[in-house]
Parts: C-alpha cells; sequence; structure tokens
C-alpha cells in the first residue's frame, strides 16, 4: 500500500477484495466460481517484503476459472480498476500446489 494510505481504506479495500468471492459469478452457471479467498496485513520479521504490505491467496477448481477472473470478470476488473489511490505495487504468483 502507499505510505500515505489511511488505514481505514486499506481495511475496506482488503474486505471487498475478500469479498469477490462472493462478487465474482461464473457466466455460464451464475454461480460463484471462486474456491476461496485468504489474506492478511504482513508481519513478518524476516525482511524481505519488498514493499509488500499485504497478502491474499485466491483460490480457483480450474485454469479456466481463473483465466476469466484474470480478464474478463467485471467485479474482479472494477475493483483492480478502483484500487490505484491505495497500491503502490503488486506482485501477482500462480502456481499448481503439488507441482514443483
Amino acid at each position: 500500500m502507499k505510505a500515505d494510505a489511511k488505514p481505514e481504506d486499506v481495511k475496506a479495500d482488503c474486505d471487498r477484495f475478500l469479498a469477490l468471492k462472493d462478487t465474482c459469478i461464473h457466466p455460464t452457471a451464475q454461480t460463484p466460481y471462486i474456491k476461496s479467498v485468504t489474506g492478511g496485513k504482513d508481519n513478518s520479521p524476516e525482511g524481505f517484503q519488498n514493499g509488500i504490505t499485504h497478502g491474499f491467496v485466491v483460490e480457483f477448481a480450474l485454469a479456466e476459472d481463473r483465466d476469466y477472473y484474470v480478464s474478463t470478470d467485471p467485479s474482479h476488473l472494477a475493483f483492480v480498476a478502483s484500487i490505484g489511490e491505495l497500491v503502490e505495487k503488486a506482485i501477482v504468483v500462480d502456481y499448481n500446489a503439488g507441482v514443483y
């Protein structure tokens, strides 16, 4: 988050991000399709954050669901467009659990 971000604005946007689990609707099934969303403020003592203050994990059942979320889902895209005033930088990592 940007250094001048108000804590109440950060919390509101974090809450809105977590709510994407319920507001992102599958285009054909017309039901929520995100399996889980978790996140919070960094509290690591290691010092390797490189300016990242918050972390989130969004879990999808299918890569196709993830791809729709990233490129097309109107709820997600609206959220991304709305946070530019607070977010200084972001890092995205996609992975398949157990695949190394």
